[in-house]
């Protein structure tokens, strides 16, 4: 079954002990809720029915009076309910105390997207392949406004807050594919910002990074990354809507400049229309749009997306969009 057609799936299944500890806390918790409350339902309806104005019945009051029952309509549910504190306090510090053998993956929330990249430097948009039996730690930041990174199988979810990091750790134990959401409303489309979880034995996962690192090329290989997840493609690609010039085979070329001057697009040009597009550098027969980048795009980022520009692999791929 594809993951897509589990959007409507109430019960996801577990895929972690501790996923599984906490279905069994909800799942105790209603029983005993139930327990509680549902006989006083009934017998509010008993009474209610069998005391109603004009039915005959004994409405004088007895004389039988229990200190001991008194006591323990209260004393009991509540002793009741304080294990389920402890045991749910239990897991929340559980869920605190990363392993120190935890693998980091380091994520970012923006608007509308999920990027994550592994400890080797692979990196995936809106896809998390993880191993399973190995403490996972997800180190996480947002660009913009509050996400929520929200993993069903796992029963976990984490806030994504500008300039301040945050982070959850699970140990997953069962292969297979997942969503992820962001559970937080952030925007108009919020609603396609979401993903899948991909769990899958640790041999795999050796053999998926080797091959995503081939896939990605290196750091021109994740510059195409880069370049997706900040959604260049939608202004600079060919078909887009807003009319931007292509990016295909730009380095190293001459370009125009709005002022009539010619100069050769050369690394330094390509950050500074990024980060700061206003600058002096309009090209020639076209209008200023593109947002600047400055303090937006990491250094990091912005070094990957100049090498993916500057790779033959940037021509190829674009010219092959149709």
């Amino acid at each position: 079954m594809n993951p897509t057609d589990l959007a409507l799936q109430l019960w996801p299944a577990a895929a972690s002990a501790t996923a599984v500890e906490t279905d069994w806390l909800i799942l105790a918790f209603t029983v005993l809720t139930l327990l509680l409350t549902v006989p006083v339902f009934v017998a509010i309806t008993w009474f209610a029915i069998r005391y109603r104005q004009g039915e005959e019945a004994d409405r004088s009051h007895g004389n039988v009076r229990s200190v001991l029952i008194e006591i323990s309509w209260m004393l009991i549910p509540f002793l009741l309910t304080l294990i389920f504190f402890v045991w749910g306090a239990r897991l929340f510090f559980i869920s605190k105390q990363v392993p120190g053998d935890a693998m980091v993956v380091e994520a970012i929330g923006r608007q509308w997207m999920w990027k994550f990249q592994h400890p080797t430097g692979q990196s995936e948009i809106n896809d998390l392949h993880l191993p399973i039996g190995q403490p996972i730690k997800i180190r996480m930041i947002s660009q913009d406004v509050i996400h929520n990174l929200y993993l069903p199988a796992l029963r976990m979810q984490m806030a994504t807050l500008p300039d301040r990091y945050t982070e959850l750790w699970f140990k997953a134990d069962r292969t297979g594919s997942y969503r992820l959401y962001c559970s937080e409303y952030c925007g108009t489309d919020h609603s396609k910002m979401d993903g899948t979880l991909t769990l899958m034995t640790q041999a795999d996962y050796a053999a998926w990074l080797q091959n995503a690192g081939a896939r990605q090329g290196g750091q021109a290989g994740a510059g195409r990354a880069v370049y997706e997840s900040y959604a260049c493609g939608t202004c600079h690609d060919p078909g887009a809507k807003v009319r931007a010039p292509s990016l295909a085979g730009l380095y190293g070329r001459e370009v125009k400049l709005a002022d009539g001057r010619i100069v050769t697009a050369d690394e330094t040009y390509l950050r500074d229309k990024i980060l700061n597009p206003n600058r002096q550098k309009l090209a020639a027969d076209y209008k200023q749009v593109m947002p600047a980048f400055r303090n937006v795009i990491p250094n990091d980022d912005l070094d990957r997306l100049v090498a993916y520009l500057k790779s033959s692999g940037a021509t190829a791929q674009q010219e092959a969009t149709p």
